[in-house]
Parts: C-alpha cells; sequence; structure tokens
C-alpha cells in the first residue's frame, strides 16, 4: 500500500499488505525451511542470515522448495574449495531446458511484434519445436559441449534454440541482430561455433532493417559454422540469403514435431556463454552452468521477485542482455514470459505500458533509463491504461533515482517497485527485493538470498560507509570460468584480485538501516584532487533537472598531475545551452557542494550506450586522455556509433587545451 507520494528521500513511500505477507515466496520458502528442523526467526533480515551463514543448507533446501530434481549420487553441496574454485554438487546431473519445459502444459509465453500482433505458443508447441531442432542440430554432429549461436532479436526462435541447445548439452550463446559484424566476430569467434540460427533481417522503428551483407561478412569470419538455419518471419520482406556457408529454413527444421530428449549434464557443465560490453578490450565470455544458472535464475524470480505460477512477467529486454535469460527463466517457476519483437518503445514511450495492460501483466521489467524518461513525460499509465494486473515493477540497469520511485508510485500506482543490481557476471542479482519489506525512496531493498554482500573500504575493511561492492561466500551462478582463459589468470583479474578469495564485483555500494545504494562503477570513480566524488550522486541531482535529458560525468587523469572532469549532457529541444548550464550549476551547488563543479558543462546530441544501456564513460575517458577510438571500443556494440566519433571529435578539439590542464 502507498504510504506518501510526497515521501523525502529514504523514507517509506509503500509497504506490503499485512494480509498477503503469508503468500509471498519468502515466507513461504521460511515455512518450508522452518518444517524441516531449521529454528528459524522471523523476517526477512533472520533468514538472509542463514542463508550466508549456512549457504550449503540453503541452497539444497531452496533447490528442493524450487522443485529441481538432480540425478547422480546424493554428496556434499559444494567441494570445499575457496572461490574462485568452488564447484557446487559435484556428481549431480540435471538439464536446465527439462526443467523448463518436462510436465508443463497451457502457455508457454506470449510474443508480441512490433505491429501489435500477437500470437501465444503452448508447451506443446515449445516441446516439439525444441525437440525438432535439436535432432536437426543432432544431425549435424552437435553434441554436449559443442557450441550453437545466433543472431536474432527478442522472438519465440531464440528461445527454442536456447533450449533445444541445452538439451543436447551444447553451449549456446546469442547476440542482437543491431549488433556490428565486428562486435559478433568479436564475440562468436571465440567459440567456433558448428550451427548458427539467424535473422537475415529485423523489424524496428516500423521499418524491416536487411542485414545479409553483414551476415555475409560475419559468417565468413566464422570458418567452423557448419550450417546456418535462417529464421525469416519476422522480416519477410527480406528473404533467406545464400551464402558460402550451407543454409536451411527454419520452417523447414521444425515441420515435424518431435519429443525433445534431455542429456543428463554434470551440475557445472556449461550452459551459456554470456559476453561483457565489449567496451574496454576483447569481451569476455562469461560461461555458466546448467545448474548453477538454473538455480540463481530461479531464485531471483521466486525470491527476490516473488513471481508466482501463472503471472505474466513481461520484461523490456534485447537478446544480448542478461535481462532476456531470466525472462525465459520465469517458464522454470511456471510463470509466462512476454516477448516483445522490434523497438518497445516505437511509436512512443507509452507503448510499454500499453503492451504490459494488453498482456496483464503481473510483473514488468524495466531499465532505469526508461524510468527517467518517463518521468520527464507526460505519461500517467494508470489513468490511460488498466494496469489492475499489475502487482510489481523490476528495475535495473542502472541506479533508479529518487525522482523515479516517486515518479511509479504518483503514475503507475500501488505495486511493489523492486529496485535492483546484479550484473551479466552472475546471471542474477547481488541485491534486489524483499516483498515482505517496506521500500524506501531511492533505496534497494535488501541484499539477495544466498549473496553475502558487504562493503569493504580499500584497506579490505567492512566499512559502514561508501565501499566496494564484495561478496564472501561462493555463489553457484558464479561463473566455471571464462572462455579461452585457460590459465584462469582473466578470471583471477577480473574479480579476485583486489581482495584475494573474495569477490570484488567493481561496484560502489553504501549499505545503511534505510537500505543499499549503488553509487556507479569503482572503475569510472572521480577523484579530483584527492577527493573520491560520487558519479551517482551527480546524476541524481543533474538529471532530475527539466533542462537535462540525460547527463554522463568521466574524470580523467591528464599527464603526471593533471586531471579534467567533464560533465557531458544532452538537453531537450526548446532549452538553451546556457539556461541548461547555469541550471546545473546552481542544482549542484544547492544540493551538493562546489567541490562537484565539473571542470566543464559539455552540451551533446546525445548520451552514448552499448547496446545494452549502459553509459560509456570508461571508454569516453580514455578518448579524452588521447587514446584511438579504434582502441577503446567496438563501435559495433553500441547504440550509435556516429555519436562515438562526435566525442572523439571533441577530445581531439581539446587535445592541447588538455596537455597543460
Amino acid at each position: 500500500m502507498i504510504v506518501d507520494l510526497a515521501a523525502a528521500d529514504g523514507e517509506i513511500i509503500w509497504r506490503p499488505d499485512p494480509a498477503t505477507l503469508a503468500d509471498t515466496q519468502t515466507e513461504r520458502f521460511a515455512a518450508f525451511v522452518r518444517a524441516r528442523g531449521v529454528p528459524l526467526a522471523e523476517g526477512y533480515q533472520a533468514l538472509w542470515e542463514w542463508s550466508v551463514e549456512d549457504p550449503d543448507a540453503f541452497w539444497t533446501s531452496f533447490m528442493e522448495f524450487a522443485g529441481v530434481q538432480l540425478g547422480g549420487e546424493p554428496g556434499p553441496a559444494r567441494n570445499g574449495e575457496p572461490m574462485p574454485a568452488t564447484r557446487w554438487f559435484p556428481g549431480r546431473t540435471l538439464n536446465f531446458a527439462r526443467h523448463m519445459l518436462a510436465g508443463r502444459d497451457g502457455t508457454a509465453m506470449i510474443a508480441v511484434s512490433e505491429d501489435g500482433t500477437t500470437d501465444e505458443i503452448s508447451f506443446d508447441e515449445l516441446r516439439t519445436q525444441v525437440g525438432a531442432l535439436a535432432a536437426h542440430l543432432r544431425s549435424l554432429g552437435v553434441g554436449a559441449g559443442d557450441r550453437v549461436v545466433a543472431v536474432l532479436p527478442n522472438v519465440p526462435e531464440a528461445v527454442v534454440g536456447l533450449l533445444a541447445a541445452a538439451s543436447l548439452g551444447a553451449v549456446w550463446s546469442v547476440c542482437s541482430p543491431e549488433f556490428g559484424p565486428g562486435a559478433i566476430v568479436s564475440r562468436f569467434a571465440q567459440l567456433e561455433p558448428k550451427a548458427v540460427l539467424a535473422a537475415p533481417g529485423y523489424r524496428l522503428a516500423g521499418k524491416d532493417r536487411d542485414r545479409r551483407a553483414e551476415l555475409d561478412e560475419i559468417l565468413q569470419q566464422l570458418p567452423t559454422v557448419e550450417e546456418v538455419v535462417w529464421v525469416t518471419r519476422h522480416s519477410p520482406s527480406i528473404p533467406m540469403p545464400s551464402t558460402a556457408v550451407p543454409g536451411v529454413a527454419w520452417e523447414d527444421v521444425v515441420a515435424e514435431p518431435v519429443e525433445p530428449e534431455f542429456v543428463d549434464v554434470e551440475f557445472s557443465h556449461p550452459l551459456w556463454v554470456l559476453f561483457s560490453s565489449g567496451t574496454t578490450g576483447v569481451p569476455k565470455g562469461i560461461v555458466h552452468g546448467h545448474g548453477g544458472a538454473l538455480l540463481e535464475e530461479l531464485k531471483m524470480l521466486l525470491l527476490g521477485g516473488d513471481l508466482r505460477a501463472g503471472d505474466r512477467f513481461f520484461s523490456v529486454a534485447s537478446t544480448s542482455w542478461v535481462v532476456w535469460n531470466s525472462l525465459i527463466s520465469a517458464m522454470g517457476v511456471g510463470a509466462t514470459p512476454v516477448l516483445v519483437d522490434g523497438n518497445p518503445t516505437f511509436p512512443s514511450l507509452d507503448r510499454v505500458w500499453e503492451v504490459a495492460a494488453q498482456t496483464r501483466a503481473a510483473v514488468l521489467g524495466l531499465g532505469a533509463g526508461f524510468v527517467h524518461a518517463c518521468a520527464k513525460s507526460d505519461l500517467v499509465p494508470q489513468r490511460d491504461h488498466d494496469l489492475q494486473a499489475l502487482r510489481e515493477i523490476q528495475v535495473t540497469g542502472s541506479p533508479l533515482s529518487a525522482d523515479g520511485f516517486r515518479w511509479i508510485y504518483g503514475n503507475v500506482g500501488d505495486v511493489w517497485l523492486v529496485s535492483m543490481s546484479g550484473g551479466t557476471d552472475i546471471a542474477g542479482c547481488f541485491v534486489g527485493g524483499a516483498p515482505t519489506e517496506p521500500v524506501r525512496v531511492g533505496y534497494i531493498q535488501a541484499p539477495a538470498l544466498g549473496a553475502r554482500v558487504e562493503s569493504w573500504d580499500e584497506s579490505g575493511q567492512p566499512t559502514t560507509g561508501k565501499g566496494e561492492l564484495v561478496v564472501t561466500v561462493p555463489m553457484p551462478s558464479m561463473p566455471l570460468y571464462l572462455w579461452g582463459d585457460t590459465d584462469g589468470s582473466r578470471y583471477h583479474g577480473s574479480y579476485f584480485e583486489t581482495f584475494p578469495g573474495v569477490w570484488r564485483h567493481g561496484d560502489f555500494i553504501e549499505i545503511s538501516e534505510k537500505g543499499i545504494l549503488i553509487l556507479g562503477r569503482s572503475d569510472s570513480t572521480l577523484n579530483r584532487n584527492g577527493i573520491r566524488l560520487g558519479s551517482a550522486d551527480i546524476y541524481a541531482v543533474v538529471e532530475a533537472l527539466p533542462e537535462v535529458t540525460e547527463a554522463m560525468v568521466v574524470g580523467a587523469e591528464i599527464g603526471a598531475e593533471g586531471y579534467y572532469l567533464p560533465l557531458f549532457v544532452a538537453i531537450p529541444d526548446g532549452v538553451t545551452e546556457e539556461a541548461a548550464k547555469a541550471a546545473i550549476e546552481r542544482a549542484i551547488r544547492a544540493n551538493l557542494s562546489a567541490r562537484y563543479l565539473p571542470d566543464e558543462i559539455v552540451v551533446m546530441r546525445a548520451i552514448p550506450h552499448t547496446k545494452t544501456g549502459k553509459k560509456l564513460e570508461v571508454p569516453v575517458k580514455r578518448l579524452i586522455q588521447a587514446a584511438a577510438l579504434a582502441d577503446v571500443v567496438d563501435l559495433g556494440a553500441v547504440d550509435d556509433a556516429a555519436l562515438l566519433e562526435e566525442y572523439a571529435a571533441f577530445a581531439s578539439s581539446r587535445a592541447g587545451t588538455l596537455a597543460t590542464h
């Protein structure tokens, strides 16, 4: 229930209905654990403490609660080795696809095209398509450990591809089709795939985008590919191309229904490879296992998201974003994922709310940037759409501002707002929702169950203030390894170099009685004159202004002693540069302090992002430090390559001045 729409930062704005607390998944799980003899106190905090103090018991209990069945001989929950050598449920077997598909009936997923056409795919149809594709892949010699990759939008065929590969024990990876050829090759060439699923074109903003030439270029650089399965129905104006690599039409592959067969694989057998953004070097291929990924996805959905059997779960996601994997995993708790092809905000931001109403979504997943854009518009979704089925909104991708919290409650209604933060690295969340707890403006509610998240200072000591986000107890979904990292050095350097034996995620975090704040990436921290400044603090103030559409701040070390801190902003039509700069300076002085004032406020056409919406702070910092554009980012992995060239031109124009800064 909404408590106070005018709640100040850190104050309670929403509380759960006491009458429904016992029905939440966390309370059901707590009762399940107590019934098995665990003397568990009441409340989320007690449940979390038990989950991280006895992780073996927690994960074993959760696996039973979630209905995950393992083969093999029962044994210890983990091998006893410290991170990163920890392996969970050694000797036990399962198959991710079996858990998603076996014994389920009714609607498996709902697919919404950009033109509004909606299809409901039954479990019977999904199973037989998975079986047919798996049989076809098997005929090509694809088996356990082989790689199957895809260049597909958010359509049912991508789901079929993932589950067919998983059913065989093959390793899956997917890129969304708007990625550039170089970005796709830099990922898939590492994997040496046997088969590719690809769409020769895709629909975006009302137009079919022809990608046949780009795909031909990609295939020429993937010499191990034996066949391409072409998916053409989502951009019918673009036919199946002729390439040097043999090709077959999707419709021919799945013409005859086949019941799937599921290969039992080890708990830690690789399931999929998710790639880092690729904006600071060769993308990291992050390998997750069948068991670890399954447990984390189910735990995040059930306990962190209170998702229930029969719920419709609409998450705005592309296939290249880890959020897509979580969306598809909703089938594993008996919920129905809603897939939206094309641009979910075409022809306007309101379309997301329209689809949520149309599909009667119970849970809606959004990026914080989308919520912030809505807050700067005149949208009032609860007035314009029937959102009675909607009980929860999940927000991730970047920190949600306090104004974003207030906008949700003022314009969407009485929903549980779950601000969450995790990553591709664990295919899940470190901190997020607790359905029995209140929501405070601007704060994430709690650490996720099973995740011992702490804030550490530079000397490796816990701190009550801002510090590095660390995880001190292993989690099953920590990567098995990074692809091609034969000696483990890249894995160790990515997560364990700063604090040996402890996972350092690379985010700044602050944990208090009010909740949790994520304060930006520690690799893009601002440190001017020895004073560490929080980029999240600046964004919270500047992006709340009506004179600013979006902002990005970077701090660049120049030479031996110089430091340059520019604030880049995009401004709405009708706002002058002078008005925007004056408003920004006033807001920073009033809400932060003069020491947060940038060296320069630079108005740009837009703020650059990865294709999954993350601001390109580090690449822009390196451009300012005189690095070449080709050395700092793969333009095929960003949302607007021409925009990055504009930033490179800006950096070049400032080079002479900065040399003496």
